[in-house]
């Protein structure tokens, strides 16, 4: 009788996992459609420093997501190359959504380079885009 009742909590638990959230929009066909904006790290074409322990990276040809760091970002503004690597627990692979967090490594000069912790926060509208400073805008 215990090991029915495991089962079915196990069970229960699985197709709530399935079912669509209240922030999920659900299409046409009733598949629940992820809110949370995704890329794949390979296809970062550019990055620049917004404000202290801020990121912004050019995806592809015309988007652009912001990363907030939590600190030890030293070396952002001088940097010509950067890697972005997923934390264990978000998306699988090399792909990054929205409130994933990741680790930024920075070449160091001196030192084989700088790790800090960065979460992603959003992906930028056209508009924020155009009103970014030239010297933020990736």
């Amino acid at each position: 009788m215990r090991v029915q009742a495991i089962v079915a909590l196990g069970l229960v638990a699985l197709l709530d996992a399935c079912a669509p959230t209240p922030g999920a929009a659900v299409d046409s066909a009733g598949d629940s459609v992820s809110a949370r904006q995704c890329f794949n790290v390979s296809q970062v074409n550019n990055f620049r420093q917004g404000r202290t322990n801020q990121v912004f990276l050019r995806v592809g040809r015309s988007d652009v997501y912001e990363l907030n760091a939590a600190g030890g970002c030293w070396d952002l503004d001088f940097a010509n190359q950067l890697a972005i690597i997923p934390d264990l627990g978000g998306s699988a692979g090399s792909r990054l959504c929205s409130g994933d967090a990741a680790r930024i490594i920075v070449p160091g000069s001196t030192a084989p380079g700088s790790v800090c912790r960065a979460r992603v926060t959003r992906k930028l509208t056209a508009e924020e885009i155009a009103a970014l400073p030239d010297a933020q805008r990736p």
